[in-house]
């Protein structure tokens, strides 16, 4: 960065040209055909995506035969990445100097050479088919002009960090050998010719997952909340949020909060988050008290975190069903808990930094209902989702059943009519306006009329979690209905509003012009995705090419020592500094393939078995965390120009905020619970409760302020019982083992006496061939239902393993599934089995909640004491 960038934009003006930079370009042209090229191109690409989610194709192509209308996985890749580039060529200037008015010559060169990379590969489909690995020189020219233009891409898109590392990796494919690289490190390198065809010529490069995600589900989900928020959501929710909370102390501050978790259900962009609601919400902030970096902070803190916030997740969310193998429930489930404890924490941070200050809130026209209160405590934006989620799937299930094969268009008429009656209701009060925040504000709205301005916007969120919960759709196609809701309920809210309002039906063009700045939008937000994707899929092809992911993984556990937290906190800090100059989606790309595979290793090593999806998560959350991590802190630059405060002051408060975030990834490694893993509901339920908890006493231990200002020993004290409250197992395995060793011998009777779904943990010891030491390692072995025969069918069929006993009694592996997950983790044949471990009948762990809440209750009662004494003193 050169002086210029560390100062940041430097107003709210420039905040949203600084979002526009990065989120959707800064080209305007003012020749017409060449703006109206770009949103024609936007405009195509939007719809294209939308016709081939739909099940058009399909039905098009048994009615006319016509089977080149339905495209398959990988033409769908080329188009993607096609408009990608063109769009990221037109919207975003090459360089600062490049004009912004206009297209120069250059680019359409770049244009033609990236549509000729690209549509080379379908005009030569079947021909590349027949001749796999035996690239022509066309081939390995195409491929690299490709190349080329995706990394130009990238750089106009999203800098030039990402294009160093993807450069860094390119360089070890050809120079792996090289004296520059170490020892350990090295490889014998590839030719240019088959290094191009494997990065793009096939999928195992820059067409690889990683794009095939974006362009199946991730555009869908990404166009649906722009279309959300061109109907007028966005604004909804942050007035909502205020009108519910502002009063409170502190309370715009804590709105802030609840509207950036509302917003990350329509936005995957923390930038455009800040923008979004940072405009509103820091002036309101610092109205009532809040400094401007500390305002700027919350606005950061609420804004990057919203991207754990089901349903987008910043687009990881697809990427973990194609990379964990589970289904999108599974994932949002998982991902559900850890994002709402961190919200609720957060909001907990803002009360306590407004008690430390003594700040209030705004005034309140008319009585505050107690129901509205109970609304305010409720967290508004998680909160509505888990609950429609919730109400849906038990409320509106038995729908289902009852409708048989008429459920969906069933489904469609309930809809209309729901809609009709939020209409009508909507239409009985005046439309919400885009309020000037740095306007006078005499008092906050009252909740009621404010939200029932809205209540229809809930609707299509409703379409999208029927589909997905109850007819069990994919994420693409439920997108699919749910954006098509969006539509019409674009297209006809005004008039339909009009028309209740004894106006007529009016106002058509207002509600077709939303509809294509959202769809243009929709696309815009598209193109980082589109080429962040296709880059990363250089670095993917790169350690599939190369096996870098084991050299890397090797050297993060020698320094590591084989420890797993140490490992851990490298894994972070590498997360942490990728982000930094990586995109979210990026970053969780490139760490997962480099080290999750290494995590579960040496998890392993240690006898603790790391669920995959917790590996992911993990990654995930310190990738979105270096979005306020300074120097770089890109979130945190923008929110300092609409507070004008400092940039890296504003970061570096902001990332203290998100500490408690930071933890929580290093909790649910070693604490499964907190991801829903193998618990019942009402277990979730005690779960919840007790993480909540847990982390509003680690907030308050880190914000030095409990009741009021605590001291030292007591701010240990809050940390001690917040890691009780989290982890009681800890203290448990120390008064008393966690297992039961069983001869191996034993294992066939043990598998054949399991009880349905079980699973038996082993620990296996072989030679790994990689390094040639000798390796032990814990493993969990599925073992399906008793229906499926003895111990070792069930073994085999599940497990994908089966042993032998020797004449000395000993157990060793005699057959193994080739693929498979044990073969993943290392295991090999004539491994021998060391012993099996069973869960020994304990003490529950939950016993040692009772000293650390003891414990809590003392502090409780000296901080009482200490803030009444303090309350009684004359000012």
């Amino acid at each position: 960065m050169n002086s210029d960038d560390q100062k940041g934009p430097q107003s709210v003006a420039d905040a949203e040209a600084f979002a526009a930079d990065l989120d959707v370009g800064a080209r305007n042209p003012v020749i017409g055909w060449q703006a109206g090229l770009i949103a024609a191109v936007a405009l195509t690409w939007a719809f294209a995506q939308v016709f081939n989610a739909s099940p058009m194709p399909a039905l098009l192509a048994g009615w006319t035969g016509w089977n080149w209308i339905y495209v398959n996985s990988d033409v769908e890749r080329v188009l993607h990445l096609a408009f990608g580039l063109t769009l990221a060529t037109l919207a975003f200037p090459m360089f600062k100097s490049s004009p912004r008015d206009r297209i120069p010559i250059y680019d359409w060169v770049l244009i033609a050479a990236g549509l000729y990379a690209t549509l080379y590969l379908l005009w030569n489909q079947s021909a590349i088919a027949d001749r796999p690995g035996l690239w022509t020189t066309g081939d390995v020219v195409a491929s690299g002009i490709g190349l080329v233009v995706v990394l130009l891409a990238t750089y106009r898109a999203l800098g030039l960090p990402m294009v160093i590392v993807a450069f860094f990796f390119l360089m070890y494919v050809f120079f792996g050998d090289a004296e520059f690289f170490p020892d350990a490190m090295q490889w014998k390198g590839a030719s240019f010719s088959k290094a191009m065809g494997h990065f793009w010529m096939q999928t195992e490069g820059v067409f690889g997952l990683a794009l095939g995600v974006s362009a199946s589900m991730v555009f869908l989900f990404v166009l649906f909340g722009s279309l959300l928020e061109k109907a007028g959501a966005g604004n909804y929710f942050i007035k909502l949020a205020f009108a519910l909370m502002g009063h409170l102390k502190g309370g715009p501050a804590k709105a802030a909060v609840v509207a950036s978790a509302a917003t990350g259900l329509i936005s995957g962009s923390s930038i455009a988050n800040t923008v979004t609601t940072g405009t509103f919400t820091i002036p309101l902030m610092k109205r009532v008290g809040f400094p401007a970096e500390k305002a700027g902070a919350v606005e950061v803190a609420s804004s990057t975190n919203g991207q754990l916030t089901p349903p987008v997740m910043g687009a990881a969310a697809f990427l973990m069903v194609e990379y964990v193998g589970i289904s999108y429930l599974e994932v949002v489930k998982h991902a559900f808990l850890p994002a709402i404890i961190s919200y609720i924490a957060l909001v907990y941070i803002v009360h306590l930094e407004a008690a430390k200050m003594g700040l209030e809130g705004l005034p309140r026209s008319g009585p505050v209902r107690a129901l509205t209160q109970k609304l305010m405590n409720f967290m508004l934006g998680v909160a509505v989702f888990c609950a429609l989620c919730l109400g849906i799937y038990y409320g509106l299930g038995w729908l289902k059943p009852l409708l048989g094969k008429y459920s969906l268009p069933g489904m469609m008429v309930l809809f209309f009519a729901a809609y009709l009656v939020l209409l009508k209701w909507a239409a009985g009060y005046p439309d919400l306006e885009i309020d000037d925040p740095n306007a006078p504000f005499k008092e906050l709205p009252e909740p009621g009329p404010v939200a029932k301005t809205g209540y229809y916007y809930i609707l299509p969120v409703v379409v999208l979690i029927w589909n997905l919960m109850i007819e069990r759709l994919s994420p693409g196609l439920s997108a699919f209905w749910a954006t098509l809701a969006m539509i019409f309920v674009m297209l006809t809210q005004h008039p339909l509003k009009a028309m209740f309002r004894g106006e007529g039906l009016s106002d058509w063009a207002r509600g077709w012009r939303e509809f294509l700045d959202g769809m243009i939008s929709g696309s815009r937000n598209m193109i980082g995705i589109a080429v962040a994707t296709g880059t990363a899929g250089i670095i993917v092809g790169t350690v599939s090419l190369t096996g870098a992911h084991q050299v890397i993984g090797e050297f993060i556990e020698v320094i590591s020592g084989g420890n797993l937290l140490l490992m851990l906190i490298f894994v972070a800090l590498f997360s942490l500094v990728l982000g930094m100059g990586l995109p979210t989606t990026a970053t969780y790309i490139v760490i997962t393939s480099l080290m999750a595979p290494v995590i579960i290793a040496v998890g392993a090593k240690s006898g603790l078995i790391v669920p995959l999806i917790a590996v992911h998560m993990f990654v995930f959350y310190f990738g979105i965390l270096a979005d306020d991590t300074p120097p770089v802190g890109l979130a945190a630059f923008a929110a300092a120009a609409i507070s004008k405060g400092d940039p890296i002051k504003t970061g570096i408060i902001g990332f203290s905020y998100d500490v408690r975030t930071a933890i929580l990834p290093f909790l649910f490694i070693f604490n499964t619970e907190l991801l829903l893993i193998d618990v019942t509901w009402q277990k979730a339920i005690f779960v919840f409760i007790v993480a909540v908890v847990a982390m509003m006493l680690f907030a308050a231990a880190t914000q030095s302020w409990f009741l009021t200002r605590s001291k030292m020993w007591e701010n240990l004290a809050l940390l001690l019982i917040a890691f009780t409250l989290f982890r009681p197992g800890f203290w448990l395995d120390m008064v008393e083992e966690p297992y039961v060793l069983v001869d191996a011998a034993q294992v066939n009777e043990l598998a054949t006496a399991a009880e349905d779904g079980a699973s038996l943990r082993a620990v296996l010891q072989g030679e790994n061939f990689a390094t040639g030491e000798i390796d032990t390692t814990t493993v969990s072995l599925a073992l399906g239902n008793k229906a499926d025969g003895d111990g070792e069918a069930r073994l085999d069929r599940h497990a994908g393993i089966a042993f032998r006993t020797e004449d000395d009694g000993k157990v060793y592996v005699d057959n193994l599934a080739f693929g498979g997950d044990l073969q993943k983790q290392g295991i090999d044949f004539d491994w021998e089995l060391l012993r099996i471990e069973q869960e020994a009948r304990r003490m529950p762990k939950e016993v040692f909640y009772l000293p650390a809440l003891a414990l809590l209750g003392l502090i409780v009662f000296l901080q009482l004491g200490r803030a009444r004494r303090a309350a009684a003193q004359p000012a």
